[in-house]
């Protein structure tokens, strides 16, 4: 296969505003979880993959495996899909009020 690049579970991708290891970062629809700090305008890679605990919106209750999404302007995880990009699903209930969410990311559902 000649045409084989790689896997895509991490990335490198130019942030477009400096993100803390751990953070979530969006850029166009490509939604990643920063393995390292990365400042503004800098490569850095980010994992495509597996489960994260993630800010949410803390008014929110959550039902394991509600479809979640990425809320770019506020830097949070929510389940309100309107003007959000869909990043995976819950992988535990979440109460309201919480502020951090334990997130899936999966591609198959986006």
């Amino acid at each position: 296969m000649k045409n084989y690049v790689q896997a895509g579970n991490t990335l490198t991708l130019i942030a477009l505003a400096a993100v803390a290891s751990g953070g979530g970062h969006l850029v166009g629809t490509i939604f990643g979880v920063a393995v390292k700090d990365v400042a503004q305008g800098a490569e850095g890679e980010f994992k495509r993959d597996g489960v994260f605990e993630l800010p949410k919106v803390s008014a929110q209750a959550w039902t394991q495996g509600a479809k979640v999404y990425w809320d770019d302007t506020a830097k949070l995880v929510t389940t309100v899909a309107t003007n959000n990009v869909v990043i995976g699903a819950a992988a535990l209930a979440a109460a309201n009020p919480s502020a951090i969410g334990t997130v899936l990311l999966d591609a198959a559902i986006r």
